[in-house]
């Protein structure tokens, strides 16, 4: 894959985040919380708005379970914004414009598509539990069963 993903069991790094709103939300603050931590390309694309509304309409089996869901990509606030409002979803989205949260959770890195090779994120989730530990990590997403294979993760825990 080009990345180190984090290993189950180890602590998940903290962060501080803008939000699509540009409001910081930060991991520390969610402690008490389960937190699905999904790392996505780019916004408004065919895979990536598949598996944003599939948890937009899936939004109350994650309540139920005491999680927060929080979709990660390097787009900036306004295009986050734009996602947003065109399908309606109903969670936060992060912007990593500098790449930091990537780094930290080691999904960015060389992909190939096509041929071509180039850097960017690689489509990861992270289920981290109520004390900020990693629990679960999907280093293969599929973007139509998402919603479906993290909340089978969630009620294994």
């Amino acid at each position: 894959m080009g990345t180190q993903l984090l290993e189950p069991g180890t602590p998940a790094p903290d962060f501080s985040a803008l939000n699509q709103n540009e409001h910081k939300v930060s991991l520390s603050d969610l402690k008490g919380k389960k937190v699905v931590l999904y790392f996505y390309p780019k916004a408004m694309t065919p895979g990536c708005t598949t598996q944003a509304c599939s948890i937009r309409d899936t939004k109350a089996d994650f309540d139920q379970r005491n999680t927060v869901v929080l979709g990660v990509s390097p787009d900036a606030p306004k295009r986050l914004v734009k996602f947003i409002d065109k399908e309606n979803l109903n969670f936060d989205l992060l912007s990593d414009e500098d790449l930091t949260l990537c780094n930290a959770y080691g999904v960015w890195g060389l992909k190939k598509f096509m041929g071509r090779e180039y850097d960017g994120v690689h489509r990861v989730t992270y289920i981290i539990d109520e004390q900020g530990v990693i629990r679960h990590v999907m280093g293969k997403v599929k973007t139509k069963t998402h919603h479906e294979d993290v909340l089978a993760a969630i009620d294994a825990l």
